[in-house]
């Protein structure tokens, strides 16, 4: 090898390494929420065509980063504990690189969210001030209404902006896809700390008060309940049939009965993993929605709009 092949090899591997980091900080994010979020704003908006998945894809991610790098700064203890192979704990990058990639993190998302609009610009910069509420100025460990408030608006920032790139005219939201991201916001404000049970040691840890560890064993229904009754509320407002609305409340029973029969973190894992996304594959066929594989119950509801968008046309 030549001195220069070896610097070209030496860079590259250097690349490589600085983007598996950047992965690494949002990994557990990929299924569930770029891949629920991606369904949402392909179904809402609706979509422009397939190449803008890429976009839709991208622009989750990249503001996804900027919040898991702002969250894992503040909490390398909690995942000291409970995520170690995440970058921090890891020691993939120092701690004072890293909060300086959550600051630069702001302009760059602004930046890529003006490509399109400034309406997606307002849903990024949305999401950036309430990454500082939840992250900076300490939403995350106040009483858990609070943090599944801010976590639910955050959200819902990034479904905006999400379906905003998605679809054919990005400075528009039309009535469905308003009426979706309002649907979800309720969803994830209500059902949010489905994630907490796995958690528990961590939060426990921190001080951090999660639904949890301050109501106990009652925690549990506080996610089956909920399940239940937003699956009935959403079959009826998308206008599903009998047959999908069944399939929809048995997959809620079950995903219900996960938390209420669950024991220990990984039990909760599992039962996290049927409320977000599993080996994910959607297909939509005949005007209604048709699930295989192991789609879960989050995903089948952000990709209810799809039902309602075939059927009204049809």
């Amino acid at each position: 090898m030549t001195a220069a092949s070896v610097g070209v090899w030496a860079a590259f591997n250097k690349v490589y390494y600085f983007l598996q980091t950047l992965f690494l900080f949002t990994e557990s994010d990929i299924m569930t929420a770029v891949v629920p979020i991606t369904v949402l704003a392909s179904a809402a908006a609706p979509l422009d065509g397939p190449h803008r998945l890429p976009h839709v894809a991208f622009w989750l991610w990249l503001h996804l980063l900027q919040f898991d790098v702002s969250n894992q700064t503040l909490s390398p203890d909690e995942d000291a504990i409970n995520k170690s192979h995440r970058p921090l704990p890891a020691k993939r990058i120092s701690h004072s690189n890293a909060v300086l990639l959550r600051w630069l993190l702001i302009p760059i998302c602004v930046l890529s969210s003006s490509a399109y609009s400034t309406h997606v610009v307002c849903a990024s910069a949305a999401l950036a001030v309430l990454t500082i509420v939840y992250n900076e100025l300490g939403a995350s460990r106040d009483h858990w209404i609070v943090r599944n408030l801010v976590n639910a608006l955050g959200l819902a920032s990034l479904e905006v902006g999400a379906t905003l790139v998605a679809g054919p005219d990005p400075t528009r939201l039309d009535k469905l896809a308003r009426r979706a991201i309002a649907a979800s916001t309720g969803v994830l404000a209500t059902t949010m700390h489905s994630q907490d049970f796995r958690d528990e040691a961590g939060d426990r840890a921190i001080g951090r008060r999660t639904v949890p560890i301050v109501l106990g064993n009652r925690a549990r229904y506080t996610v089956s309940v909920p399940l239940s009754l937003w699956t009935l509320v959403l079959c009826r407002m998308w206008g599903v049939g009998a047959m999908t609305g069944a399939a929809m409340m048995a997959l809620a029973l079950f995903t219900g009965s996960r938390y209420v029969v669950g024991r220990e973190g990984r039990d909760f894992q599992t039962a996290y993993f049927w409320y977000n996304v599993g080996c994910f594959s959607v297909t939509v066929a005949m005007g209604a929605l048709m699930l295989r594989r192991s789609q879960v119950w989050l995903s089948c509801v952000h990709a209810l709009p799809v039902y309602h968008r075939l059927h009204e046309s049809a």
